[in-house]
């Protein structure tokens, strides 16, 4: 199984960046997918969740600037990223879980937001 992330970059503050994350491989039901973030020097923390119903979760930080969604029939995560700050530079990784509990990792897309 791998998963292919892509869309990261450099921006300014105030800007707005779209992640994407594809899952390929056998691999069976996926019952959540999400992202995670890890600045310098930091945990690695949740960004946001989806489930196979769509039901979201968000980290405090990202509330209300980040959505989620995912494409099922293609194993597709997207991330979009608004309103974007210096303190959202990190490297992104995508999260894969699934119904018999088997969990993927991404290798990351790092995100650097400065002027």
């Amino acid at each position: 199984v791998q998963l292919q992330a892509s869309g990261g970059g450099l921006v300014q503050p105030g800007g707005s960046l779209r992640l994407s994350c594809a899952a390929s491989g056998t691999i069976s039901s996926i019952k959540d997918m999400g992202w995670y973030r890890q600045a310098a020097g930091q945990k690695r923390e949740l960004v946001a969740i989806i489930t196979s119903i769509s039901t979201t979760n968000y980290g405090d930080s990202v509330k209300g600037r980040f959505t989620i969604s995912r494409v099922n029939v293609e194993n597709t995560v997207y991330l979009q990223m608004t309103s974007l700050k210096p303190e959202d530079t990190a490297i992104y990784y995508c999260n894969v879980r699934t119904w018999s509990r088997a969990e993927y990792w991404g290798k990351g897309t790092q995100v650097t937001v400065s002027s």
